[in-house]
Formats: structure tokens, C-alpha cells, sequence
């Protein structure tokens, strides 16, 4: 009777994280439908050339006010962050990020490069505000009871809150990254093993290209936007 080798425990799944700004959309939604009106005035009352003018303003102002508002995003799972940013996506498998940093504008740092997150802005504002509370907090002068008790640490910055849950899927990822290296390792031992007793050598693979962020650009806002300016300089210069 042969003995069963325990089998390697499975690391938990998370549900994936999606961050956005809702400034930004809101902000967004607003502009896009003061530029539909104003340009569905032009194009209902106006000549020829005011309608071309509309429908040329139409095609370079919609794209670029969705990509500057709807369009940013960053989703965190398991395996990779995306990163949607105004004109490109980035996917990036957790390996290749090496740091997560919020100054002025939130960034991440890969083995490659670097690349601003648009969906989580800094808000010094925000950042101010809760300085200022948790010098209250260190300062014993936040009562303990009432509407403003301190009920636990002080607030945080939306940014800085954002990025510390992305270090915290960070590490997970780091930790189930060894668990499966580990079992690869194991795999492939056991593989050359058996290739050794018949005989036959051990394909290898290059996984050097496992950890690369991908790139993709946003060819549907782009070409838009370029052919709503050709044209609006074409019709303004006439």
C-alpha cells in the first residue's frame, strides 16, 4: 500500500480591487453632457460650417474628457495590476512591481520603468487633514467620548489608504509567488529524475519574460481625437 505525499496547500483567492476617482467621473459626466448640448445647439441651428465644426469638436473633445475622467482605473488581483491610464494599459504581474509611491501623484516602480496611476490622485488637501488629526491623536487632545471620540487611529489620505492595500496584495502575491516556486522546483527535480533513468534530456523553458509589464495603447481614443483636430484645423484655416 502506498502512502499519498500531502499535498501542497492552496494560497486563498481575493476578490480583485478596483480603484477609481469619483471626481473624476463625476466631473466627466458633467463635461460630456454640456458638450453634447452645446454642440446638438450647433448642429440643429447652426450653417454647414458650424455643423462641421461641431461634429469635428465633438470627435476630438469626447474621446480626450474620457480619457482623462471615465477612463482611468486600476484593478488589483492576485496575480496582476492593471493599470488603465488616459491613453494606455499596462498590466503588470506583481513580480515586476518593485515600489508603490504617493508624492505629488501616485506611481508605481517596475523593473522597467515607472507609471502614474491617473484613478488614484493625491489630494494634499486630504493629506493636511489627516496630519493635522493625528497630531490631535498623539497629543491625548481627542476626547474619548462624544461625536469626535477617538474611536481607533486616525484617518488616512485616500491615496495613501489606496496604496497601502495594493503593498498589502503586493506581499500576498510575494508569498504565493515562493509557494509556487517551490513547487516547481519540486516538479522539475522530479522530472530530470525521470528523464535521467530514461534516458532523455529536460526541455527548458525561459520564463524571463513572465515578469514584463505588456503595454497596450487606446487606438479608440486616440485615432478620434487626432481626426477631430485635423479636422478642426482643416475648417479653421478655411
Amino acid at each position: 500500500m502506498t502512502s499519498q505525499e500531502p499535498a501542497t496547500p492552496t494560497p486563498p483567492r481575493y476578490a480583485e480591487r478596483t480603484y477609481r476617482s469619483p471626481a473624476a467621473l463625476v466631473g466627466g459626466i458633467l463635461l460630456l453632457l454640456l458638450g453634447v448640448w452645446l454642440a446638438g445647439d450647433a448642429l440643429l441651428r447652426g450653417d454647414t460650417h458650424t455643423r462641421l465644426t461641431a461634429v469635428c469638436a465633438l470627435l476630438l473633445g469626447v474621446p480626450l474628457v474620457t480619457a482623462y475622467t471615465l477612463r482611468p482605473l486600476v484593478r488589483a488581483g492576485d496575480d496582476t495590476l492593471t493599470v488603465r491610464n488616459p491613453f494606455r494599459t499596462i498590466t503588470l504581474p506583481w513580480g515586476a512591481v518593485e515600489d508603490l509611491r504617493a508624492s505629488f501623484s501616485t506611481e508605481v516602480f517596475t523593473t522597467t520603468g515607472k507609471y502614474q496611476l491617473w484613478a488614484i490622485p493625491v489630494s494634499l488637501r486630504q493629506r493636511k487633514k489627516a496630519g493635522r488629526q493625528a497630531t490631535r491623536g498623539a497629543d491625548g487632545t481627542r476626547p474619548r467620548f462624544g461625536p469626535n471620540a477617538d474611536a481607533g487611529p486616525p484617518p488616512r489620505a485616500a491615496a495613501d489608504q489606496a496604496l497601502d492595500e495594493l503593498r498589502d496584495l503586493k506581499e500576498r502575491a510575494e508569498r504565493r509567488a515562493d509557494v509556487r516556486t517551490d513547487a516547481a522546483t519540486d516538479a522539475r527535480t522530479d522530472a530530470r529524475t525521470d528523464a535521467r533513468t530514461d534516458g532523455r534530456t529536460d526541455g527548458r523553458t525561459d520564463g524571463r519574460s513572465a515578469n514584463e509589464p505588456v503595454v497596450r495603447w487606446s487606438y479608440p481614443v486616440i485615432v478620434p481625437a487626432v481626426l477631430g483636430a485635423i479636422g478642426l484645423a482643416v475648417l479653421i484655416a478655411v
